[in-house]
């Protein structure tokens, strides 16, 4: 049973989490023609923008309901639904998603009524999409307000299949995927690669790799997202043959399109190493009636191929990971499939997940519990965000940069975790880090002579032919 260990600190030093506003921007940045609004002051908005933009390094649409001092105080119900009409008026979205922040959640906000407000003054605007979710910051993390807004998004936009008309199989080929936060743009091009090689159409709900894949377009300026998942899309998921969901952080947004579509579901905790993607395909080959294709079958002998050069290196490697619940699982079921250990797990706040984590004790803290813990249980190697660098350089030891935010390389939003192929080279780039990190190289020989002065080493010679 795995022990989870609570906060004992009245405050976070070198903080892990990104906050659940940050979450559910991230959520709706994966629809086309999006914007996301946070309920709050511009500070909470621009320190989220910054995130986003240092690690896609791409331009972010995100506003502000820009509270001030007197409307924290008196009420800002006229800042949001000021704020929906003027970004419908002058930018057209397909949807707006008013997220709280931790100012907002203080002052007492009811958002879902604001938007009910704005509906009834602005009929005009009915055909654009508006969902309200509550995603304070003083708790919770980017994994729980991104399954939170997705919730959200499915409640107000997916219809009741009895009213819709839709069924489950109408559509004999398409395939709904419920993605967690922890996919990158590069993880679902190669998840729709896979799907497509089982003559599958997959609705990936929602879709970064279309929004946030670092592609060129023509418009020289696009005051919402260019791509994604379409709108329209949402109103066709229960005519799906079945819905795929990876992450256990979206079991509730699972639970809640099972219900109101009644298309079968398949959940699967993560796609990170050879008995989770072998689910995967097993899921995949149930759903389409089609054998496992022939080049996955090669990419999943040439991942047990790299498991066999790599254990040398990872076999029994003690390992610490930072990261919000459904990545630490992941990461905590590879890394032990190759026979490592892992000394210190720390995650940002507590789910129902984390009892099912195969270690002994998850610690609910920040970057510094795992310095503390890791220091303590002589780790060797550290995976985490960009935030965790500086925790790997005072160890002493190398760092696997993964999760968000990752500000300090280029291309890790696009790096590709997922499948036989990512699973390969994720454990390529973890043995090259020990290779080249040396951690348990033999130490060179000096001679106690070397450090003696060449006239002590005459006399020693001399002394030495004496006594022959």
């Amino acid at each position: 049973m795995t022990e989870i260990l609570k906060r004992n600190k009245a405050l976070s030093v070198n903080p892990l989490k990104a906050s659940q506003p940050i979450g559910g921007s991230l959520a709706t940045l994966g629809f086309n023609r999006a914007m996301p609004m946070l309920h709050g002051s511009q500070g909470c908005t621009a320190f989220a923008k910054v995130f986003f933009v240092r690690h896609f390094r791409e331009p972010i649409p995100l506003q502000s309901t820009a509270m001030d001092q007197g409307s924290s105080v008196l009420g800002a119900d006229e800042n949001v639904v000021v704020g929906i009409k003027t970004i419908a008026e002058k930018s057209r979205p397909a949807l707006i998603t008013i997220l709280t922040t931790g100012l907002a959640e203080t002052q007492g906000a009811d958002v879902h009524r604001n938007v009910r407000e704005f509906r009834e003054a602005n009929p005009q605007f009915a055909d654009i999409a508006v969902v309200a979710v509550n995603t304070p910051d003083f708790t919770g993390s980017v994994e729980t307000g991104y399954a939170a807004t997705l919730t959200e998004i499915i409640r107000a936009l997916v219809p009741d299949a009895k009213e819709a008309g839709t069924y489950p199989g109408k559509r004999k080929r398409q395939v709904n995927v419920l993605v967690s936060y922890m996919l990158t743009p590069g993880d679902l091009e190669a998840l729709r690669d896979i799907f497509e090689q089982f003559q599958l159409r997959p609705v990936f709900v929602p879709d970064l790799s279309d929004s946030l894949d670092g592609c060129l377009t023509d418009d020289d300026f696009s005051p919402v997202t260019i791509g994604g998942t379409p709108i329209s899309e949402m109103a066709t998921l229960g005519d799906a043959l079945a819905t795929v969901v990876i992450g256990a952080s979206l079991t509730k947004a699972a639970e809640l399109l099972e219900e109101k579509t009644g298309v079968p579901t398949y959940r699967l905790d993560h796609l990170y190493g050879l008995k989770a993607n072998d689910a995967l395909m097993s899921a995949l080959a149930e759903i389409s009636g089609l054998d496992v294709p022939e080049r996955l079958e090669r990419q999943r002998a040439q991942l047990q191929d790299a498991m066999l050069d790599t254990h040398f290196m990872l076999g029994q490697l003690r390992i610490a990971i930072a990261a919000d619940a459904d990545l630490l699982a992941a990461f905590i079921d590879l890394v032990q499939e190759m026979g490592a250990e892992v000394v210190a797990a720390v995650t940002s706040c507590n789910t129902p997940l984390l009892a099912r984590i195969p270690v002994a004790s998850i610690k609910i803290g920040d970057l510094e519990d795992m310095e503390i813990i890791g220091k303590a249980n002589k780790v060797q190697l550290v995976i985490g965000n960009s935030h965790a660098v500086d925790t790997a350089e005072r160890l002493g030891v190398p760092i696997l940069r993964a999760g968000f935010p990752l500000y300090d390389i280029i291309g890790g939003y696009q790096k590709t975790w997922i499948g036989y192929r990512g699973t390969r080279q994720t454990l390529f780039d973890l043995a090259n880090l020990v290779i080249n990190f040396s951690h348990e190289e033999i130490p060179a020989y000096h001679s106690v002579y070397a450090q003696k002065p060449a006239a002590e080493l005459t006399n020693l010679s001399e002394r030495a032919q004496s006594c022959h």
